[in-house]
């Protein structure tokens, strides 16, 4: 056996005597359900029978994360939070004043990158491409094997930025959340609620592990179906988070599946009474 020392700076094993390196990264790829962009008059609308992407984040073993690791890097507008740390005493997170980071894709022959994005990684309220750009700033940059110098010096401007997006896309489309909830009949209903349960088993029998099942919206027991109880978990079905540990870099997209129990730390925000999750249907003109 070849002995491994952990990095925590890199969020990888290396082993210690060999050129090979064996990376162990804790890595969650996350989705969004939103029913409106805010945005539909633009065009900007959600793809049909599809959750959105979120991203794809490096985290510790133990559920804690690092945040806009490269500062140099920092192309969010809208900093959040504006410190790296999240502290007020934290290091600054100064806001990106530059052009429209989709401007970028069309010089570097990135167009079909761009449709896909369009079309699959929707913001809301914001144009989408100041949502990548808060996922790659804050996130990309945490992860050792997007930083520039691992592509060279003869690599093209924006490689790693291009990388991360396309990385983020791979491991995604192996997550068809919207088909695995739909083989367990739970469909985006305005009047149907659907027990947290029956949630989980779908997500469960399709990943092959527990994933993080988020809800927003009002508390159960501060609803009228939950006046006095004890549940106060969330009730509008907004988000599912996928834990690997990955082989290789995250670019290679082979990863083991993990609890997210186990490896977040919680499996839900939401609420655990019968029927109590809504899962609601996209506005007219949300999707297409």
């Amino acid at each position: 056996m070849v002995p491994l020392r952990f990095d925590s700076r890199l969020l990888m094993w290396e082993e210690e005597e060999e050129e090979t390196t064996l990376m162990l990264c804790g890595q969650v790829a996350t989705q969004l359900w939103s029913t409106f962009t805010g945005l539909e008059s633009r065009g900007q609308i959600y793809a049909k029978d599809s959750w959105s992407i979120h991203g794809l984040w490096p985290d510790f073993c133990n559920g804690s994360y690092t945040q806009y690791c490269n500062l140099g890097k920092q192309y969010d507008p809208r900093p959040s939070p504006n410190t790296t740390n999240s502290k007020p005493g934290g290091t600054p997170v100064p806001a990106y004043k530059g052009e429209p980071i989709d401007r970028w894709f069309g010089p570097y022959g990135k167009l079909d990158l761009l449709a896909y994005m369009n079309k699959y990684w929707v913001s809301q309220s914001d144009a989408n491409w100041v949502f990548w750009a808060h996922e790659y700033s804050k996130h990309a940059t945490c992860f050792s094997t997007f930083q520039t110098v691992c592509y060279g010096p003869k690599a093209a401007e924006h490689t790693d930025l291009f990388d991360f997006f396309e990385t983020v896309i791979t491991w995604q489309r192996r997550l068809p959340t919207y088909r695995w909830l739909a083989e367990a009949g739970i469909r985006p209903s305005n009047q149907t609620g659907y027990t947290l349960g029956n949630l989980q088993r779908a997500l469960a029998r399709g990943f092959g592990k527990p994933a993080f099942v988020g809800c927003g919206g009002p508390k159960f027991n501060e609803t009228r179906a939950g006046r006095g109880s004890l549940d106060n978990g969330r009730t509008e079905l907004n988000e599912i988070w996928y834990y690997y540990h990955v082989r290789g870099t995250p670019q290679r997209a082979d990863g083991v599946k993990l609890d997210a129990g186990t490896a977040g730390g919680r499996l839900t925000t939401c609420a655990k009474a019968e029927g109590a999750v809504k899962y609601y249907e996209r506005t007219r003109g949300s999707e297409h």
